[in-house]
């Protein structure tokens, strides 16, 4: 028994040296280990490895039931930075709360499109051409050539797969889209104009995600653009877009907001200065906005943006944004669960943003290459 309490006493330790407890947090002495705050305890036992975490769990079950609870599962993904200048590039991790180093020379005068399972998509305006980007293995793979303007482009899944599809839509009219494809393999673009029942513009404020076999378009103001790749079809979805209230209709209402998928759910996120993010799910008739995460974590970049499950337990039911602040140590995140940003008094006109500074990707499995800040 001797053997446990010191080891406790030593994460405990550990976590406060780290920063992560305060002596505010601590302000009554505990006389019974059983008797500390489940909130203490998830701060603590989510800042150590899953080693440490499993360690741990064998003390009570009280401490069991809570080393469960934060077990990281999945990894989160990392904020790729892409500097105005030079070469060099920061990758941050939101779970340790580190910044990573890294030159890639391969990435001059290119613009970042989108990014999926470790690979970005890149579009170089010199030579008119997309490319797929692996920043981890930098393996480079060529499209044919594409004159992108004020389009977005995405892609279904990883280039690698003979499954991968590039897509982008632009409007020749306010009824009309003109819809181009490409795969990895093929020589040229495909291009085919669509009419639309209801009225669908582009710019570089829209968002696209890939979805069981459908590529989802939101528009600048709101309506649905649904792309299905086995069909070859196009639709505006006839759902009106989500009801705001009438304070988020500021300068800049139609640029801050996000959109990514969930197990097949359709999840857009709307923000305003000054205003708590209000997350909508797509429903059969209407949107739905959205009073918790069920556990599910969102990070949101305005190119693409990601979902998860089974992360620390401090990070579970909140979105997190792709702003870091106080040098490195803090992500901005919002949490449904206590209706507030993460770190106090941050909150974010996100449509101030420049789209093409930061986007989220998934991190590699081996990162020693990399050079921490």
């Amino acid at each position: 028994m001797a053997g446990r309490k010191k080891r406790k006493l030593k994460l405990i330790a550990e976590a406060l040296n780290d920063g992560q407890i305060l002596d505010k947090d601590v302000r009554e002495p505990v006389e019974l280990w059983s008797e500390l705050p489940t909130e203490l305890l998830e701060l603590i036992i989510s800042r150590l490895t899953l080693k440490d975490n499993i360690c741990i769990s064998a003390v009570c079950k009280k401490w069991q039931s809570v080393a469960v609870s934060v077990r990281v599962v999945q990894k989160s993904p990392w904020i790729m930075h892409f500097p105005k200048h030079g070469e060099l590039f920061e990758f941050y991790d939101p779970c340790q709360r580190k910044t990573y180093l890294v030159e890639l020379p391969e990435l001059r005068s290119c613009r970042v499109c989108y990014a999926k399972d470790n690979w970005i998509l890149l579009y170089k305006p010199i030579t008119q051409r997309l490319l797929f980007f692996n920043p981890f293995t930098r393996e480079l793979i060529k499209l044919p050539k594409f004159e992108l303007s004020y389009q977005i482009v995405a892609f279904s899944t990883a280039p690698t797969s003979p499954n991968c599809l590039v897509f982008t839509v632009r409007h020749v009219s306010p009824t009309v889209v003109s819809i181009s494809t490409c795969n990895p393999t093929a020589t040229q673009w495909s291009t085919v104009n669509y009419r639309n029942r209801l009225p669908f513009v582009s710019s570089i404020w829209n968002k696209l995600v890939f979805s069981n076999g459908l590529f989802y378009c939101l528009s600048l103001t709101g309506w649905l653009g649904i792309y299905d790749t086995q069909e070859h079809t196009w639709t505006v979805c006839g759902v009106p877009p989500p009801k705001c209230p009438e304070n988020f209709y500021s300068k800049n209402w139609w640029k801050g907001k996000f959109m990514t998928e969930y197990q097949g759910d359709i999840l857009v996120i709307y923000t305003c200065e000054n205003e708590n993010p209000i997350v909508y799910k797509l429903e059969q008739t209407n949107w739905t906005e959205m009073n918790t995460l069920g556990g599910v974590t969102l990070f949101a970049s305005f190119l693409t943006s990601h979902a998860r499950t089974d992360l620390l337990g401090v990070m579970r039911n909140s979105v997190y944004f792709t702003k870091v602040r106080f040098y490195g140590k803090r992500c901005i995140s919002y949490s449904l669960d206590h209706g507030r940003y993460y770190p106090k008094k941050q909150c974010h006109d996100w449509g101030e943003q420049d789209p093409f500074e930061s986007i989220w990707i998934e991190p590699p499995e081996d990162f020693t290459d990399f050079v921490k800040s």
